[in-house]
């Protein structure tokens, strides 16, 4: 009656195993470290880096805890102390970036696990912790707003020019000039021509005529009311495109807000690779679909370094060929609708395809049906620098998907998918802040909470076995095992732990704990009524189950919906108030139920149990089981 199949034993020692293997990284704690990665695609790291790194270091004499390791695509180093670790960043800073406006690298603090290799290996990761306990990156952008508008005046010179040849309105030129576009013209009727145009299909320009010897020239200008608005949704647009990013990571509980009229605040609590993070939120990543400058004068620039034609700029491929790209820029990242990392299927190199919105299509039908044998290049602008990534012949008309392929390795495939994945940014952005912080609420505070989890448990323990005996003993032991548990599902989950949801972890225990007090009375009830103790046990399990689960799904509807209308701290308090629910009802339940059948189901002639006290309120006697 009361003994479980093998099958179930199994099943909860592997759970048993599985959570204590997962939640033993938390126990070994974190190291202070420093961690070196590549600020540029083009920047390689290898050991010639990490010798640089070790003689920055032993020329300020400082000791590191272990080997200075090229780990992945990151150099980490480790220190016994903070303070070691802070004199370390700036040596390893001055060495590797000599020059201040052109870093190459990205130096920055981080927290490495202490964890042995073998649970490395097992991707076993302690939880992180939040802003309130430990502390995480904190970073100050600067929203570039007048290249903001300056990108804007581009998009809508070339949208002119694209209007004016469908009117039939000649002219001699259009160029931006700053955040102003410049038409000429012949004569006065075509001028007043396109003002009328203007006037009716760009209400943002605001035009000025004048002449200039005998020509005729018309100055369009974003007015203020519509420069405002472009620089508010660059603003807005960043703040998404931040927050996609910080979702590609996969960071808990992420502060991201505007500060002032162009400053973006990022708070990333308990992130442990900092170096990542601010590699690619810092990257101002946009692409720019534009036209090779093939002309006579535009080829011999690109091989004797001329003179570069007006209307066009240098930039440099990643093997440093010069190409002469033209201004005009066809297609811009915000056209842009997915960007996947894969393989070609002909050469095997590492590619990235692109697939763009329906206007961006029409746009590259066009453009290729008319430049058919020429080249296009597709620049990557990060950090105010382009960089041409690959520069193919136009051998067919495109269409909404095609490919980035070139000298990428799979890794650098996979970021820059990432990086477009998440959107393009509206205007450029600049850290003029970065700073590792401490608890807000200090390390008293980690000592409150722990002990505040520590001591609910014990008291909820001591009742236990005091008031249910042998069972309260057995019902502890569960709730010990569904704490085990609970730590083990965040450390695997990667949640990072506030104070709220330490809050919400000494609430599970008293809740996880009410499970059994419906078990363990309900078995009293069954023994008052005469039935033997293992049909008491039986029907104590059995009976008490429904209303665990009415109980326990109520709570768990309202944890759902903290879960998903809160924000914040509210969040973090959900996601462990409904894992703990989760966990406490198999431990509850499931694991206490197969201590007790391992411990009173292979007694064939039961005659007592250990529940403590059974009270007869009939006849005002009592039983002790005991």
């Amino acid at each position: 009656m009361n003994r479980y199949p093998v099958w179930k034993y199994v099943i909860l020692v592997i759970a048993l195993v599985v959570a204590g293997l997962y939640a033993l990284p938390n126990f070994f704690g974190e190291s202070p470290a420093v961690q070196v990665s590549a600020a540029r695609a083009s920047v390689k790291l290898d050991t010639s880096i990490v010798a640089t790194v070790e003689q920055a270091l032993k020329a300020v004499a400082l000791v590191t805890d272990g080997p200075v390791a090229l780990e992945g695509s990151s150099i980490k180093v480790r220190f016994a102390s903070v303070d070691v670790q802070s004199r370390a960043k700036d040596a390893i800073q001055k060495a590797l970036n000599p020059d201040v406006g052109n870093s190459g690298y990205v130096v920055a603090l981080n927290l490495l696990s202490r964890s042995p290799e073998w649970l490395k290996a097992l991707h076993a990761s302690p939880m992180y912790l939040g802003l309130d306990l430990r502390g995480g990156v904190h970073f100050m952008l600067q929203v570039d707003m007048q290249a903001a508008l300056s990108k804007k005046a581009e998009s809508l010179a070339g949208d002119l020019r694209l209007v004016l040849r469908e009117k039939t309105v000649r002219h001699s030129g259009i160029s931006r000039n700053g955040q102003t576009i410049d038409i000429r013209f012949g004569d006065v009727a075509e001028m007043e021509k396109a003002k009328r145009v203007v006037l009716d299909q760009f209400p943002d320009l605001l035009t000025v005529d004048s002449t200039e010897g005998g020509n005729f020239k018309l100055v369009a200008s974003i007015k203020p009311v519509s420069a405002r608005a472009v620089q508010e949704q660059a603003v807005k647009q960043n703040i998404t495109t931040l927050h996609n990013r910080i979702n590609e990571l996969g960071v808990a509980e992420p502060v991201i807000q505007q500060q002032g009229l162009d400053r973006i605040v990022v708070q990333l609590p308990g992130i442990q690779d900092v170096a990542r993070a601010k590699d690619l939120i810092g990257r101002t990543a946009t692409l720019e679909l534009r036209l090779v400058d093939d002309s006579s004068d535009g080829r011999a620039a690109e091989l004797n370094a001329g003179v570069v034609p007006f209307g066009s700029e240098r930039f440099l491929e990643r093997d440093g060929r010069v190409v002469i790209v033209k201004k005009q820029v066809i297609l811009a990242g915000d056209s842009l609708t997915d960007a996947q990392p894969g393989f070609d299927s002909q050469t095997q190199q590492p590619k990235v395809d692109l697939t763009v919105d329906a206007k961006g299509g029409r746009i590259m039908r066009d453009v290729s049906r008319e430049n058919l044998k020429k080249r296009m290049a597709i620049v990557l602008f990060e950090k105010g620098k382009g960089e041409v990534l690959t520069a193919p012949v136009i051998q067919g008309e495109l269409g909404n998907r095609f490919q980035i392929s070139g000298s990428m390795t799979v890794a650098e495939a996979n970021d820059l998918a990432l990086l477009l994945r998440a959107g393009s940014l509206a205007a450029p952005m600049e850290i003029i802040e970065e700073r590792t912080i401490g608890p807000s609420l200090g390390a008293e505070n980690i000592a409150k909470g722990f002990n505040s989890v520590t001591w609910g448990f014990a008291a909820v323990a001591v009742f236990m076995c005091s008031y249910y005996m042998l069972f309260g003993v057995i019902s502890s032991i569960a709730l010990a095992f569904n704490l085990l548990l609970l730590v083990a599902v965040l450390s695997m989950l990667q949640a990072t732990l506030t104070l709220p949801g330490m809050a919400a972890m000494a609430l599970v225990l008293g809740m996880a704990i009410d499970a059994n007090v419906l078990i363990n009375e309900r078995v009293r009830e069954e023994l008052r009524n005469g039935a033997s103790p293992q049909a008491a046990i039986h029907a104590g399990y059995d009976r008490a189950w429904a209303t665990i689960i009415d109980s326990n799904v109520t709570t768990l509807i309202a944890g759902m919906a903290l879960l998903a209308f809160g924000s914040g701290p509210v969040r973090g308090f959900a996601v462990v108030h409904c894992l703990g629910i989760l966990t406490s009802m198999f431990s509850g339940v499931f694991f206490s139920r197969g201590v007790i059948n391992l411990w009173y189901g292979r007694q064939k002639k039961l005659k007592t149990v250990s529940i403590g006290t059974v009270w007869r309120p009939d006849s005002g006697n009592q039983v002790t089981t005991n």
